[in-house]
């Protein structure tokens, strides 16, 4: 072929692909926080500022949750495609409604965060004493959902504490004005006011390698945030002018040394679990609300799209 004939259909090869590339839109993904914007949720926020999202090909839009058990109904419905929730939540939906739960990608809290909290003036001071007396959650909160199971463990009949449901923001003020005994918080909130990534069914068998994408630029970011919390919470500042910086770099921390960095993690890597603690839990909430079918830790955990470990190896700068 002549050197002028070959170097046009190298050009037009050239155009061809160029063009295929144009056409190649990023894939769009709706996610959803679990709570209100916090210092906690500065990962999300910085894989996007940082462009590991667009890095990818995604198309990542950001809103905030109402509660982490409220984050796998709202994947399960289909208005949001990912999100960061609870993990019991979608073993409970997995036992009911088998194919309709979310998948749990990357495990971010390695130690739960839940807790029961009431006033030191209480006469609550073990937990046998909360029978007879009157529990604040709101209605998507993991930590409510949980009590059954923590109490029936305990010895404890949960039909014996009334339960009232608040909005998010009113949990800690009823809890001081006397209108609830003791509330059950997420620990990284309440602090100074086995969670993770989960996707849709949809997305994980139609788009696997916008899953492992996410997984990856969210698992970047966790493990910078971790080396530079102080730029971590400055970026939430832009995102949520309102916020007491201070605050919220202690809740970062305080969520990082307790939640995130566990012996089980400097062994496995952030973002993984040990199947054998799963099952367990899997096992304990199919017999506490009685679930028509027990899952499979393969039903609500995929780590197929988990970074090497060496990439997920967390380093505390705090």
């Amino acid at each position: 072929m002549p050197l002028l004939r070959r170097l046009g259909a190298l050009a037009i090869g050239l155009v061809l692909s160029l063009a295929g590339a144009a056409a190649q839109e990023p894939t769009k993904i709706r996610f959803t926080l679990d709570w209100k914007y916090q210092g906690i949720h500065a990962y999300v926020f910085w894989a996007q500022e940082k462009g590991y999202f667009k890095a990818e090909g995604l198309d990542v839009d950001i809103d905030q949750g109402t509660g982490s058990a409220a984050t796998v109904t709202r994947i399960a419905s289909g208005t949001y495609d990912a999100g960061f929730g609870d993990m019991n939540a979608i073993i409970q939906l997995a036992g009911a409604k088998p194919g309709e739960q979310p998948v749990m990608v990357y495990m971010i809290y390695n130690k739960p965060p839940f807790a029961l909290i009431t006033k030191t003036t209480s006469p609550i001071k073990t937990l046998k004493d909360v029978v007879g007396h009157t529990m604040g959650t709101p209605a998507g909160g993991s930590a409510g959902q949980l009590f059954a199971p923590l109490a029936r463990i305990n010895g404890i009949d949960p039909a014996k504490v009334t339960i009232l449901n608040m909005q998010p923001n009113l949990q800690e003020q009823m809890l001081l004005n006397g209108q609830v005994d003791f509330s059950a918080v997420f620990t990284v909130t309440s602090y100074v006011n086995l969670n993770g990534i989960m996707v849709s069914q949809k997305l994980l068998k139609e788009k696997p390698k916008a899953v492992a994408g996410l997984v990856r630029a969210l698992n970047r970011a966790i493990i910078e945030n971790a080396a530079a919390p102080d730029a971590a919470i400055a970026l939430m500042m832009k995102i949520e002018p309102l916020m007491n910086g201070e605050l919220e770099k202690q809740r970062l921390v305080y969520t990082f040394k307790t939640h995130i960095a566990t012996p089980e993690t400097d062994e496995i890597g952030i973002g993984d679990i040990k199947p054998d603690r799963m099952t367990r839990a899997i096992k304990l909430l199919a017999e506490t609300y009685g679930l028509a079918g027990t899952p499979t830790v393969a039903d609500v955990f995929d780590r197929a799209f988990l970074p090497s470990k060496d990439a997920r190896t967390l380093k505390l700068n705090m």
